[in-house]
Order: structure tokens, then C-alpha cells, then sequence
């Protein structure tokens, strides 16, 4: 991860939340504060993103390649 965080208990389990377009949704989350674990990260099934719900749960929002 970036900053060279660790995995810790308690929050690196997440569960995945499916987009549409996950530029657009990162953009909006962003605007209301909500913090990310790394970049959008590209591979061959698709695109994702961690970020962490108001109780630092890891949430990831994945779009489909």
C-alpha cells in the first residue's frame, strides 16, 4: 500500500461494492472526505480502489473491465 502501510486486524477484509464508472465515484467520495487506501489499480478483470468507511473498514468499489 501506499506510505508502506501494513495490514492490521480489523480492517483489511473488504467487502466489494460494484460501479459504473469508478473515476466519477472516487471523485464523489473524495468531495465528502472519505479517505483511500491507494490509487485506482488496473488489472484484467477490471479496475479498483480501497477506501475506508467512518469506521476505517476497508470498502473496495470495483468497476468491470
Amino acid at each position: 500500500m501506499r506510505r508502506g502501510r501494513r495490514p492490521e486486524p480489523g480492517g483489511w477484509n473488504p467487502f466489494a461494492v460494484e460501479v459504473e464508472a469508478i473515476e466519477a465515484s472516487v471523485a464523489a467520495l473524495k468531495a465528502r472526505g472519505a479517505p483511500f487506501r491507494n490509487d485506482i489499480v488496473v488489472g484484467p478483470g477490471g479496475r479498483q480502489v480501497l477506501c475506508e468507511d467512518p469506521s476505517g473498514n476497508a470498502v473496495e468499489l470495483f468497476q468491470r473491465a
